[in-house]
């Protein structure tokens, strides 16, 4: 069917549509799923600082190359090519992680959830930490990043990014530092921020017996899905705000089971050992 208009871009994009098929829009989107998931990987990394500053070198070098501007163009190419034989050494704290994770068939699997052993550790180390300040009475206000990012939040106090230790708690909300009133923010098994502050809850029907802490963490848990972790510095109760409510008098065995679900994907579906285990017992049947 010739195309209803004599416009020379749109027939050459009619006739181009007219090639792509049901394995292109495929192909387009795995390798759209990819690229998220790698910039996914890099975003909260300095590693990001340089992809961005290699996007900006290749659009330089491209706009050099349409301007036939040939010395500095030349140049540009043969430092993009030299970039790129250093990428494998520049990047390789960030292949390695993505390496690891494509072996634990863990790629397209969310960044902050964690193995079983490495849930359990982190599980341990925060409720750890916790209890302890709840007996010292040292006042901490923990904030856990599920889906909703809360990078405006990270913003307000100093970054950080370390992995998560109960000592390493313990140290950050020591009374009298400067990041001692403030809250501290866990992505995954890292601390990413501490100090940050938080925005108050407008509910006038919340009890007088809790402080600053607890109303500012409602008014986070309001705001977004992140689950927050306060010790009172006056009694030493440890509660958990998540969804605009409070859970106060948090033991030991509750506090773990609010945590394991935020750090340990539910399996839904079978593992692929599983599936070959299932076929080995219909065959010996």
């Amino acid at each position: 069917m010739p195309f209803p208009f004599e416009f020379p871009v749109l027939s050459q994009f009619h006739a181009l549509l007219g090639t792509v098929g049901i394995w292109d829009v495929i192909d387009v989107l795995i390798v759209a799923v990819i690229l998220y998931k790698v910039y996914e990987m890099l975003k909260d990394t300095r590693a990001i600082t340089l992809v961005k500053g290699l996007v900006v070198l290749m659009i330089v070098t491209l706009l050099a190359s349409f301007l036939e501007l040939h010395v500095i163009s030349w140049l540009l190419q043969k430092t993009v090519t030299l970039l790129f034989v250093a990428l494998p050494i520049v990047f390789q704290p960030e292949l390695r992680r993505a390496l690891e994770r494509i072996g634990q068939g863990r790629f397209l699997a969310n960044d902050n959830f964690l193995n079983i052993e490495e849930a359990n550790s982190l599980v341990n180390e925060i409720d750890k930490a916790v209890f302890n300040m709840a007996d010292k009475k040292i006042g901490a206000l923990l904030v856990i990043e599920k889906n909703v990012g809360i990078n405006e939040i990270i913003d307000t106090g100093i970054k950080i990014d370390a992995i998560v230790t109960s000592e390493f708690l313990m140290n950050v909300f020591i009374p009298n530092t400067p990041l001692h009133d403030g809250a501290a923010v866990i992505r995954g098994r890292r601390m990413v921020a501490a100090g940050c502050y938080l925005p108050l809850t407008d509910d006038r029907s919340l009890s007088t017996e809790l402080g600053t802490r607890h109303r500012s963490a409602i008014g986070l848990s309001e705001q977004c899905d992140a689950l927050i972790i306060i010790v009172s510095e006056e009694t030493g109760v440890v509660s958990v705000a998540e969804n605009g409510r409070i859970q106060r008098y948090m033991n030991h065995d509750s506090l773990r089971q609010r945590l394991r679900p935020l750090f340990q994907e539910e399996k839904t579906s079978l593992k692929f050992k599983d599936i070959i285990d299932n076929w080995r017992k219909k065959d010996d049947e």
